[in-house]
Parts: C-alpha cells; sequence; structure tokens
C-alpha cells in the first residue's frame, strides 16, 4: 500500500517539513537544521530489497557522470520496481541529464522519509513518471548557480582585471541557457512551470549579511501544488 502524505506542523509564515521534534534551521525555517541527503561525494547505486520490491538506491553527489552510471545500474539490476533518491545535488545540466535517463526507463522515483533531495537532485527525481515524496521526506530547491565561475569572477574583480567583464558575461549567459533548460525539462515531465518562478527563482542559493537562507523545502501541500509528486 503507498504511504499518504501528511500535514506538516506550522513553523512560522511558511509550514516546516521537519519530522515531529527536529530542530528547525533558522535561517532556513521550513527546513530541519539536519539534512540526510547523503556524504558520497558520488552519486552510488545500490540494489537492495524492500517488502518484496526491488528498490534502487541513489545516494550522493550529482556529478557530470551520472547519466552513465545510471544507466548501466538500470540495466545490470533490472528489473527495478522504484528509486529512491537522496542527494545534496551537484552538477545542474547532469541532474536533467539524470531525469531523462529514468524518465526514459518509466520507473517510479521516491524521497522516503528521513532523505532529503537538494538542487541538481530535484530533477533526477521529477524524471519519474510516478513520483512520491513521503511524509517526512524532504524536496528542497533552491535558484541554481554557477558556483565556479562566479569564483572565478570574484578573483578577477579582486585583481581589477577586464577579464572579469566577459567572466561576468559567461556566467549570465549559461544561467539564461540553464533557466531555459529547465523550463523545458519541467515541462517534459508534467511539473507545473511555477515551481521555478515562484519558488526556485525566489531562493536565493548563496545568503548573505541580511538574508542568509540558502534553502527551502517543499510542503507536502505544495508539492503536490507543483505537481512534484503525483502520486500518494
Amino acid at each position: 500500500m503507498r504511504r499518504a502524505f501528511l500535514s506538516a506542523a506550522a513553523c512560522g509564515l511558511l509550514m516546516s517539513t521537519a519530522a515531529p521534534g527536529a530542530t528547525i534551521d533558522p535561517d532556513n525555517p521550513s527546513c530541519p537544521t539536519q539534512l540526510n541527503w547523503s556524504t558520497y561525494r558520488q552519486m552510488k547505486f545500490t540494489l537492495e530489497p524492500v517488502e518484496g520490491k526491488r528498490i534502487l538506491k541513489a545516494e550522493g553527489m550529482i556529478d557530470d557522470g551520472v547519466a552513465a552510471r545510471l544507466q548501466d545500474a538500470l540495466k545490470a539490476n533490472a528489473p527495478i520496481d522504484e528509486i529512491w533518491i537522496r542527494s545534496p545535488g551537484g552538477n545542474a545540466r547532469a541532474g536533467n541529464e539524470a531525469g531523462k535517463v529514468v524518465r526514459a526507463a518509466g520507473i517510479p522515483t521516491r524521497i522516503p522519509n528521513g532523505w532529503a533531495c537538494f538542487s541538481a537532485c530535484n530533477f533526477l527525481f521529477m524524471g519519474g513518471a510516478v513520483r512520491y515524496v513521503d511524509p517526512e521526506g524532504l524536496f528542497v530547491v533552491h535558484m541554481f548557480t554557477h558556483l565556479g565561475n562566479k569564483e572565478a569572477v570574484r578573483e578577477e574583480l579582486k585583481q581589477g582585471t577586464d577579464e572579469a567583464l566577459g567572466l561576468i558575461g559567461d556566467v549570465e549567459q549559461d544561467s539564461a541557457l540553464l533557466a531555459s533548460e529547465d523550463n523545458d525539462f519541467l515541462i517534459r515531465m508534467g511539473v507545473s512551470r511555477k515551481l521555478l518562478t515562484d519558488v526556485m527563482y525566489q531562493q536565493k542559493a548563496i545568503g548573505d549579511s541580511k538574508d542568509k537562507s540558502t534553502r527551502r523545502c517543499l510542503t507536502p501541500q505544495e508539492a503536490v501544488k507543483y505537481n512534484v509528486a503525483n502520486a500518494q
């Protein structure tokens, strides 16, 4: 039997998805302080039987080669009933590509109770044609950035070089292209585009002295509203 969504407790103006008794993050009040998204530096795929089902666990960073390794894992461990995901994110485009692999395979995705799926992991998860977010599972979003490029810009600005202008232009151009790719991905996966405009793009990826918030945990109601979770 599929697990139903439960209501989350209110926390300030947002409703927290933290588990009962969890400590709320004061800088990110929609989220608990501790997020269980795995410490693997490269996403690891492991087959595990759970209640008679063949579950492929996808855990760790979304790295450049994740789509190819996911394809290999799906082939090596077929048939697979569900993919369970926890990840701190990583390469945004690699997450998109991995999500397309999941959609082509037609395998449901799940964020189990106590697990968190952040940033680029969102797109891997949304690749599932059938998507479950358990009552205490966390779908965590922010605005995607090109951190490596921004660090390079900062260094150039410190040196006062003209190259900084070119780097800033590259970041802006690539960010616009990524936004277009994200929008197209959501349309293809049947997820509301408002997830980008109303949530992701309203949440900064880098905090500052006035606003240290860097992430937003969707409530169960929001996950359904934006069609992130389309099954119970």
